[in-house]
């Protein structure tokens, strides 16, 4: 696989291919009617055309004159060239398996284009694949992007192999049309090159960027990211809250990511639809457990009142088991 911005070997050679072609069929037509002028009919000169461009010399239709002999040397010379360079280049192309994967990569363009609402991640080191990891879990289509092509090779999702600060390559990712992006790059000059272009592109999209030095979270934030993460001061804080308090740390990881018990952490966006609906409407007819409601202005109501009304465009986040979950977005909805 040949990646977008890093090498251009697999589109050089089938531009040059296609060139190639269509010089072999520039000759056939001219030597068609060269050889039509000369006094052949339509296919005797199309025969006469293939006979000499081949070097097959089968039988000549044609009693060789100055300017007829003349004109059959430059066919003779112009035809054969370009026959020899575009197998040349067929062979090569099939030997490299170029043509394979420009077909491959031309499919795969095709299905990320159907893409609407998914997540780009770019960046397929340890925390683009946990991340690629939990999102294929929860169901959300995926779309990855790096520039080293050995990483992202048999990869069963769709994949862009090339720069991700490049507007180009984030297109090709579809993230006109996603719903979120990730930028994971190790090194946060890249993550805010990332963050910029794809602001750029789709104001819309909501962009979660990786940082690395406390310094770079409000150039990621200015640049455009809703939310910075700092794995290493996450990891640090998780492992404090085992030491501390490990049976909340066990818990949260249980409630939010364990597939195998009943019960599951959702948020749940409270619909245009929904009126006259209170918070112990949904504890009584979801069967759920309501941590807390998140108003418009981001601000959180922990343990709310049950009369407290909901309005649309809140998130509850609840607590309850997977079919409890699904009925209560029946419920709000």
């Amino acid at each position: 696989m040949a990646c977008r911005g890093d090498t251009v070997t697999d589109v050089s050679i089938i531009a040059r291919l296609r060139i190639a072609v269509a010089l072999v069929a520039t000759v056939v037509i001219v030597g068609t009617i060269g050889y039509r002028l000369f006094g052949l009919g339509w296919g005797d000169a199309l025969y006469m055309t293939v006979i000499t461009v081949t070097t097959v010399g089968y039988r000549e239709l044609l009693e060789p004159t100055g300017w007829n002999s003349l004109f059959t040397v430059v066919i003779i010379v112009t035809g054969v060239s370009t026959v020899l360079y575009t197998f040349t280049l067929t062979v090569q192309a099939v030997v490299e398996g170029q043509l394979r994967e420009f077909v491959g990569r031309r499919r795969m363009d095709r299905r990320i284009e159907g893409f609407r609402g998914h997540t780009v991640i770019c960046g397929w080191g340890r925390v683009g694949r946990a991340v690629a990891d939990d999102l294929r879990r929860a169901g959300h289509q995926v779309a990855v992007v790096d520039s080293n092509d050995d990483l992202l090779r048999d990869l069963d999702m769709p994949v862009i192999c090339g720069d991700a600060t490049a507007d180009s390559t984030l297109r090709a990712a579809g993230v006109e049309h996603a719903r979120a992006l990730v930028a994971a790059i190790d090194a946060d000059a890249e993550n805010l090159m990332v963050t910029l272009s794809a602001r750029t592109i789709n104001p819309n999209l909501f962009i979660v960027a990786r940082a690395r030095a406390d310094e770079s979270i409000a150039k990621l934030t200015l640049a455009g990211a809703d939310r910075v993460v700092n794995p290493q001061e996450l990891g640090a804080a998780r492992m404090a809250t085992f030491v501390v308090q490990p049976n909340v740390a066990e818990f949260i990881d249980v409630v939010m990511h364990e597939r195998s018990v009943e019960f599951r952490m959702r948020e749940l966006v409270v619909p245009a639809s929904a009126s006259g609906l209170h918070v112990g409407d949904v504890r009584s007819r979801g069967n759920v457990v309501v941590l807390a409601v998140r108003g418009r202005d981001g601000e959180f109501i922990t343990d709310p009142d049950g009369d407290m009304e909901l309005h649309p465009g809140q998130i509850v986040i609840a607590v309850g088991a997977d079919d409890a979950c699904d009925h209560l977005e029946e419920v709000l909805a």
